[in-house]
Formats: C-alpha cells, structure tokens, sequence
C-alpha cells in the first residue's frame, strides 16, 4: 500500500528525559568527524531493538572491509567524480561513514518497510531521510553520481516491481554513473535480466570472502547515449 494512503502520526520523538542540568537531553554529541564513528546515544542507552554498542562496533568494521573492497574494483570512488552519492538502504549509516570523503556526500535513506535507524544516522552527523521504493523519489533527474543499494531488492521481492525500481535508479542516476548492488545472487540475477535492457554496462562479482558466500556485489555504469545517431558512450 502506498505510504500516501496512512493515517498519518507524530513523527517526532521526543527526547528522554534529563535527571540533572548537567545532562544533555539526547546524550552528548561528540564534535565531526569523531562522532562519525563514536557509539550514537541512543544506540548506548538502547533505544534501538537489536542494535548493541558490540554489534553498531561490527557493522562499523563490515562496511570498512566493503567499502575497500569496492574502492578495489573502481578507484574513483571517494573523488569528486562521484560527488553525489546515494545509499538506498542506509541502515546504520555505515557506508557513509566508512566513506569519509570530503569530496563526497551521501543521502542516507532509510527504507519505511525496514527497521527505524534515522535517528541513529542523524547523531552520527550524517543526513537522511525516509522512503518508500516502490514510489517515485523526490530529486531531479540526474541527481546522484553513484548509488549503491544494499539489500534492497531482496527487501522489496513481492512489495513492488523490480523493473520499477530500477527505473527510479536510472532516473536519478547522472549519465556515466555508477550504481552498486550488494544482494542475495538471486535476486541480482533477476536485476540482471532487466538491467541489460537499460543501457547499463554491467559486472557480477563475488563476495569478498570468496564465490562460496550467496551474497554477490553486482557493478553497473549507465551508459551516455543519444537517441537517433546509434551514439553512446560504449562506442
């Protein structure tokens, strides 16, 4: 059901309260870029299900070890090349984070259909915001120089269309963009299919713990092409 058709409800918590003066309502925040990797208060007062400072730690060191990983492969990545950057299931804001490119800025988003994290994005100084990805996105096209979508296809199987989301991707996605996917392999063989059609310059990749791991990376550059004169950039 689309997220315009819901009874609409207060979408502002309110902070804890305080015992003291010296308190911070919240918790104190460290100054950026400290804070980009310090345990979020809410996430040490646990207010977040399932999220610990132990496992916020892992995830951490998870998307460090990606985030290499991904830099192997294409080695723009952190340069101005690809200035805007899209994360199409933020979780706990750790690509960004791992990231940490100055030349670089990430729009975290948080999917309605998975679990509340935006808060925790939020006090590690990073921005986002909500979405559902079965509707449009509210950007311009050509918005985002990269995308990377961990997840997200395996998240939306039987919510919405596939070829609809990817559409939304080449949508806001610049000419010459990259796009990273991050998914179970069924799930990007199916991306795959579709993908070929889109004029989408595509590379399937194992984990990178090895080809024995189900989860697969899938690489993809929209291609620049202009309609009627058979040019584009793989020529």
């Amino acid at each position: 059901m689309s997220i315009r058709y819901k009874e609409m409800e207060a979408c502002i918590t309110p902070f804890p309260k305080v015992a003291s003066t010296n308190e911070v309502a919240g918790g104190e925040l460290q100054k950026f870029p400290a804070r980009l990797f310090a345990v979020p208060p809410r996430i040490a007062k646990g207010f977040v299900d399932g999220v610990t400072a132990e496992t916020y730690e892992k995830d951490n060191k998870l998307w460090k070890k990606h985030v290499n990983a991904y830099k192997r492969t294409n080695k723009l990545i952190g340069t101005a090349r690809y200035r805007n950057v899209m994360d199409m299931n933020a979780g706990l804001g750790g690509f960004a984070a791992a990231l940490e490119s100055p030349k670089s800025w990430v729009m975290n988003v948080v999917p309605s259909i998975s679990k509340n994290t935006l808060g925790v994005i939020y006090e590690r100084g990073l921005i986002g915001i909500y979405h559902d990805w079965c509707e449009g996105f509210s950007t311009y096209p050509r918005t985002y120089d990269l995308i990377h979508a961990n997840g997200v296809f395996s998240l939306y199987r039987n919510k919405c269309n596939l070829e609809d989301i990817l559409l939304e991707m080449d949508r806001i996605l610049r000419p010459e963009g990259a796009v990273i996917l991050r998914d179970e392999v069924d799930a990007l063989n199916e991306v795959r299919k579709i993908a070929g059609g889109m004029r989408w310059d595509i590379k399937m990749m194992d984990h990178e713990d090895g080809p024995l791991v189900p989860e697969k990376i899938l690489i993809a550059v929209k291609q620049y092409w202009v309609g009627g004169n058979g040019t584009s950039s793989e020529e």
